[in-house]
């Protein structure tokens, strides 16, 4: 390339993770080469095109706190949303996108290329240059050489890929693309541990080949919504997923091709994701399961294909066409691409420190499907956490590392680092155990100010921020004002609702903390200005309130230990007492904190107060030392 070829930062792959840790760190003021081997596929979407669903909506609504663009990008590319769980409590509620593949990927594109301080340069990644023990820069295929002191590598499932249909394998990235041998190869002989894992993907059909109108259809939201906290809600409407099922015979088909499936033969017997199964571990591995959910799933506006969720696959594509031949509404569907099983290469995750930098070598950071995750919102969260760490420690300053209590993104970077995984990741609600502090309406109360703080949060979206958050504050102090009166007209309202009458006027605010009056019922009985989003979000905090004061002071007590910092050179094998696995995992994994210790499967209470009486010994040892030197004679 024609520019000066040493830059701060260099991000290796150019897909969700690769192109936030590009903008966070560009954005933060640092010159950023963003090296993507085809520039055509930047931010692909090579499974659904969609964003969000339980747990992946809150990374995405954080990731937009703290001034990232994947909200932005899904946004500007819906074609159909819908708010999940909706039966159940606010603290698992979020939203899901259906995006347009090609609407969402020249999203980024364009804005990666409007970034002062961001290149693009489309070039293979061969090696990561290492100088005693410190990332120095990456060489391209081609020899082509650029330094840098920090490097983040996100190279999703490029790494030694393997793509399997039936007994046929072949080297492959997703979707045909060229797979990157030679950077497993250059971690290896950094020391570097890998593994392997697979994932699976679902055959493609054409949209007119399907009789829609056997099937029961899946419109989107009537009421105009976003993920994005810094763009007007749209109503989405002229797109829809349909439902349809598997049956005996579809589950017949497959069991009578075992011969030839590279699960069921062993050929390829990596973990794959367990809460996205494909459709052959479905009926391997429950075979009294007599049907099985498929919903189909429109990929692009000027797109024929649609996307079959939940009928990922690894069986030869004639088998692929004889299953779906057999679903209602699917009868005469044209394939159009075959589904497949990709095999790949993963740094195990318990090498990396909780800002994501690796031990081995220090300005190398991994994120992504390269830490063992699976999704785009998780390989996102990940790039923009990389990207800001890299950024930090080349200004000198402390990384940061959110708080399980503080944000999903914690949650997930903590697992990872902490527990490891021996099965691709995916972000669930029931990983995160304060979730009540950290649901979809709050996620700018929680970043928005960590995200200013770092220099990613525009002045402009700060001064929303900081509106929004005047316009609640009086609204909350007038509700509290206003007095409901006791009249026929109220008390039948309130009848409505499933509310018992007044019996003397109560406040608005008090009214609004009972469990059958939402923000949109109060307003059948005073006037509001306010807009319904933030209306809602009074509500939200006025139910919860209780909940949440005391999820927080569960957070608080837990804080003691996850402020109790472990000394860099903490030996656990000199601990008298400390269990011989606490010990190795202890060792291998080097938790900063003894509530990161408390996380580790294996290191149990006993072990966890031995740990801190070791604590405590060295700091007496330091402290002693300190106050030795202060006597010495000048």
């Amino acid at each position: 390339m024609n520019q000066n070829s040493n830059f701060d930062v260099v991000v290796i792959g150019g897909g969700h993770s690769g192109c936030e840790a590009a903008l966070a760190a560009s954005r933060m003021g640092f010159r950023t080469l963003l090296l993507n081997h085809n520039i055509d596929n930047t931010a692909l979407m090579p499974c659904n095109p969609a964003i969000g669903g339980p747990a992946k909506g809150n990374l995405v609504r954080e990731l937009d706190a703290l001034g990232g663009e994947q909200a932005i990008a899904a946004d500007f590319a819906t074609l159909h949303l819908r708010w999940l769980n909706t039966s159940k409590g606010f603290a698992v509620r979020t939203l899901r996108a259906q995006c347009d593949l090609k609407d969402y990927a020249s999203h980024y594109a364009r804005v990666l290329a409007e970034v002062p301080g961001l290149f693009v340069y489309q070039a293979m990644a061969a090696e990561i240059a290492v100088d005693s023990g410190r990332v120095s820069g990456v060489v391209t295929r081609t020899g082509e050489k650029f330094g840098a002191s920090r490097v983040i590598l996100a190279s999703g499932t490029y790494m030694r890929g393997v793509v399997h249909m039936g007994m046929t394998s072949f080297p492959s990235g997703p979707l045909g693309q060229v797979p990157s041998p030679e950077i497993s190869d250059s971690l290896a002989r950094a020391g570097i541990e890998l593994r392997r894992f697979r994932t699976d993907t679902t055959p493609r059909i054409c949209r007119h080949s399907v009789d829609w109108d056997a099937l029961p259809l899946q419109p989107g939201d009537p009421d105009p919504e976003a993920f994005s906290h810094w763009r007007p809600k749209k109503l989405h409407t002229g797109y829809f997923c349909g439902q349809t099922r598997t049956s005996a015979k579809t589950h017949d088909i497959l069991r009578a091709a075992l011969g030839r499936s590279p699960l069921a033969t062993k050929k390829l017997d990596t973990a794959g994701p367990r809460y996205c199964p494909s459709i052959d571990d479905k009926i391997l591995k429950f075979p009294d399961k007599e049907s099985h959910p498929i919903f189909l799933e429109p990929v692009g506006r000027s797109s024929r294909e649609i996307y079959m969720q939940n009928f990922s696959t690894t069986s030869p594509p004639d088998v692929q066409i004889e299953m779906i031949h057999t679903l209602p509404g699917c009868e005469r569907a044209l394939m159009i691409r075959p589904g497949y099983g990709i095999e790949y290469d993963y740094v195990n995750p318990e090498q990396l420190e909780p800002w994501l930098e690796t031990r081995r070598v220090r300005g190398l950071y991994c994120a992504g499907q390269i830490c063992g995750t699976s999704g785009y919102e998780e390989a996102a969260a990940q790039g923009m956490m990389a990207g800001i760490n890299a950024a930090l420690s080349l200004r000198g300053q402390e990384p940061l590392v959110l708080g399980r209590g503080q944000a999903y993104i914690g949650v997930l970077i903590d697992d990872l680092t902490t527990r490891g995984t021996d099965e691709p990741y995916r972000m669930l609600p029931s990983r995160c155990e304060h979730r009540l502090l950290m649901r979809h309406d709050n996620a700018d109360d929680r970043l928005c100010l960590v995200g200013r703080e770092v220099g990613l949060l525009s002045a402009e979206k700060w001064a929303v921020f900081e509106a929004r958050k005047r316009a609640i504050e009086l609204e909350r102090e007038r509700l509290a004002a206003t007095r409901v009166p006791v009249c026929d007209r109220t008390n039948a309202i309130l009848r409505e609702m499933g509310s018992s009458p007044l019996a003397e006027p109560l406040s608005a605010m008090d009214l609004l903390l009972r469990p059958e009056v939402s923000w949109g019922g109060l307003l059948k009985l005073i006037d509001s200005e306010l807009a319904p989003d933030l209306g809602a979000k009074i509500e939200i905090d006025a139910k919860y309130a209780g909940y949440a004061q005391r999820e927080e002071r569960r957070v608080r007590r837990l804080s003691s230990m996850e402020r109790l910092r472990i000394p860099d050179e903490m030996e656990y094998g000199e601990i008298p007492g400390l269990s011989a696995e606490a010990s190795e995992k202890l060792s291998r994994v080097r938790p900063r904190t003894l509530g990161q210790a408390s996380r580790i499967p294996g290191v149990n209470n006993v072990d966890l107060q031995l740990v801190q009486v070791a604590i405590e010994r060295s700091r007496r040892l330091d402290d002693a030392g300190r106050a030795e030197s202060r006597d010495l004679p000048c």
